[in-house]
């Protein structure tokens, strides 16, 4: 990820590799996001600098140059701080994409309509498959690395369940007659960060070429 030299850390999630690095048995691709656990106001607002000062380095310089210096220099805080808050670049990044998930979930679960409750669930199904290629953009580089770390584990990852659930729930208000639970992992399989990759990097199709692409597809069966 870096040379930069990291502290050791106490517990925490399993480091995030970057290309070449064998994968961690067992690892999660991404955290469960549930509820924060309760902190100072001081502790927070340091907090959502460091993650958007993160969230800034890696969408310009990608997350394998990331290092905690640069963090720390970026957002204002001092970097000790940074280290006793995150302990080392891996676990730094792996909070950062458990704060996006969390963002995006309570868009999806509690946030106003057409994405949040409140609208048809056509126009909802539609606002979450848009504002979801729009996050796998953003995090791309993370969610490439942890996909890395373990192919599989998408599958069974917090973040995958929820959205799975909420995708199957607004395909048996659309088809009841249908096998919601398969639909929506057929729905969700083309946001496979490899697959991503290649159509938004490799391909060079826009974000808005791609969800003209996923329209497409959701109108096919008339």
């Amino acid at each position: 990820m870096s040379t930069e030299k990291k502290k050791p850390a106490q517990g925490g999630p399993a480091p995030l590799p970057v290309a070449g690095v064998p994968a961690t048995p067992g690892i999660t691709l991404l955290p469960t996001a549930g509820r924060a656990a309760p902190e100072r106001a001081d502790a927070a607002r340091n907090r959502r600098k460091i993650l958007d000062a993160a969230a800034r380095i890696v969408s310009e310089v990608g997350p394998e140059a990331v290092t905690m210096n640069q963090v720390a220099h970026a957002s204002g805080i001092g970097v000790g701080t940074v280290y006793r808050r995150f302990g080392d670049v891996s676990q730094l990044l792996w909070a950062l994409l458990d704060d996006r998930e969390r963002q995006f979930q309570e868009a999806y679960m509690g946030g106003p309509p057409p994405l949040g409750p409140g609208a048809p669930a056509d126009e909802r199904l539609h606002a979450f498959l848009d504002a979801l290629v729009d996050r796998v953009i953003e995090q791309r580089e993370l969610l490439l690395a942890a996909q890395a770390a373990a192919p599989s584990a998408r599958y069974t990852s917090g973040a995958y369940l929820a959205m799975h659930t909420h995708v199957a729930l607004l395909l048996s208000r659309l088809r009841p007659e249908a096998n919601g639970a398969l639909l929506a992992h057929l729905l969700l399989a083309p946001f496979s960060p490899s697959l991503m990759h290649h159509l938004s990097v490799e391909r060079e199709l826009s974000a808005d070429e791609l969800k003209e692409g996923l329209n497409a597809l959701l109108n096919l069966g008339g």
